[in-house]
């Protein structure tokens, strides 16, 4: 969204233009997990990310996309990720901030995936 909109605007529309054919507002949940390739070489672009568009749903999809968008927008960030559960968010957030041979600290009292995953 371009222009600047308020807070409930931007809650309903962020991220999503109507549909071209339907007109239809509301965002469509697609419940597919794969999607058909128009050929080899745009497989071969998608795969190498010099082309986006929807390969799995397990890595993109574009309900996912319309959120991400959204939660960007609320957020004034350049991107949001959702992920599929609270330790993926954890795993991705300390795999780009730490290096090999950091150090985490943090407490013993965690959620046992995220205790596990710091040992």
């Amino acid at each position: 969204m371009s222009e600047t909109y308020k807070l409930g605007t931007q809650c309903l529309h962020a991220g999503q233009e109507p549909d071209p054919t339907t007109m239809s507002r509301a965002v469509p949940i697609y419940r597919t997990s794969s999607y058909t390739l128009r050929d080899t070489e745009h497989a071969a672009n998608l795969f190498a990310l010099k082309e986006l568009g929807n390969i799995y749903t397990r890595l993109m999809n574009p309900t996912q996309d319309v959120l991400e968008k959204r939660v960007a927008a609320l957020e004034g960030g350049a991107a949001a990720l959702a992920v599929s559960s609270g330790t993926s968010a954890v795993f991705y957030s300390i795999i780009n901030i730490c290096q090999v041979g950091d150090e985490v600290v943090s407490a013993n009292t965690l959620y046992g995936g995220t205790y596990t995953m710091f040992k």
